[in-house]
């Protein structure tokens, strides 16, 4: 087994709220509680949910992303320089077997130059630092990326950034100060988020960058070099992965396809020491751009879907292992959920119970495979 991220049997982040502190959130929302009142609340659920990781055998906990609205836009309004505007100019169109759904989440606007006031989720880190036993704490956040994917240019004030390299520059140095500052409250661990690199494989994505003024065919080159200018100078001891989902809100999606268009730059030029990748049906194509991962690199299998509640079997999983393996050897492999459970506070249609129940069968598995 790996003593050191990503761990052979590992997860995305964010997971199931309890239905009390859903009922809290909306409470507080609603002036019926105060900030101390959520807070200790929020306390609880997350000691709470880091003992149930450490239990099942896993080697990371986080505190499920509980004090988040979104996994990755309450990051993203915390960097100076953004504002937060509700004015439904971008729909995400989400869909699966059964629905769609056309969400107007509040944009973000860069109206001044990015900076970085104050640590974002250092207090939410510390907490889980100080509340494992067992297990790594670590720190999810959003890459770089995902700052510019939605809008594009057309979220960005030209009067303040006439250069686009400039908008860069500050905020990859936002980013080299954030992961210094998590480095320096004893983080070891750090996922960062990105859909964007997956959402550039689908076609229809690809219109879109087009649409707001983006580049299709070299926009995830650019993604990639800017997520290593933020990444340059990580301390030492600090590993660094990414996650590459197609979309995850209530148990939809919002873009398919496989690797294939990303995967030769993503696997040889993105300086982090895993990629967690979905693999959890057709939507996300075969294990082919597998063939593109260097030695020394890792990939953490996304086999067991996290959108639906039906457990995977044991067999079915090694076969998928062993199917991963023909492109790439084993011991580069790790096995953990296609996505998060919860990556907004709504959640994915499963309950908690079923949620451990994969996270458990993932552990299992993986004992197997590389014990």
């Amino acid at each position: 087994m790996r003593t050191e991220p990503p761990f052979r049997a590992d997860h995305v982040g964010s997971l199931l709220r309890p239905k009390e502190l859903l009922k809290a959130r909306e409470d507080h929302a609603a002036g019926r509680i105060d900030d101390a009142e959520l807070r200790a609340l929020e306390d609880d659920a997350i000691r709470d949910v880091i003992r149930r990781q450490e239990e099942i055998g896993l080697q990371s906990a986080t505190d499920g992303e509980f004090r988040r609205e979104s996994w990755h836009m309450d990051f993203i309004y915390s960097l100076g320089g953004i504002t937060k505007v509700q004015d439904d100019t971008i729909r995400v169109h989400f869909h699966n077997e059964k629905r769609d759904f056309d969400w107007a989440p509040p944009s973000a606007h860069v109206d001044s130059k990015l900076s970085l006031p104050e640590t974002i989720f250092g207090d939410h880190f510390a907490f889980v630092r100080d509340n494992v036993s067992s297990a790594r704490a670590k720190q999810t956040i959003p890459s770089p990326s995902m700052v510019h994917y939605r809008g594009g240019r057309s979220a960005i004030d030209e009067s303040v950034y006439p250069d686009m390299d400039e908008f860069w520059a500050d905020l990859t140095a936002a980013y080299a100060e954030e992961v210094r500052r998590l480095a320096e409250l004893g983080c070891t661990y750090l996922p960062l988020g990105d859909t964007s690199l997956a959402y550039m494989n689908d076609p229809e994505q690809r219109k879109h960058v087009a649409e707001i003024g983006g580049d299709p065919e070299h926009q995830h080159e650019t993604y990639i070099a800017n997520i290593n200018r933020a990444l340059s100078g990580r301390p030492e001891g600090l590993s660094v992965t990414t996650h590459m989902c197609r979309g995850n809100n209530q148990s939809m999606w919002a873009a398919e396809g496989g690797y294939e268009f990303v995967a030769e730059a993503l696997f040889n030029q993105l300086e982090v020491d895993g990629f967690f990748c979905e693999w959890d049906d057709e939507r996300s194509g075969g294990f082919e751009p597998l063939r593109f991962v260097p030695r020394g690199k890792v990939v953490v299998l996304g086999l067991v879907t996290s959108k639906r509640p039906e457990l995977e079997s044991e067999d079915f999983l090694t076969r998928r292992i062993e199917e991963a393996s023909k492109f790439i050897d084993v011991d580069q492999l790790c096995l953990s959920p296609q996505c998060g459970f919860s990556s907004t506070k709504e959640g994915n249609e499963l309950t908690i119970d079923e949620q451990f129940a994969k996270l458990r069968r993932i552990v299992e598995v993986s004992q197997k495979v590389w014990s």
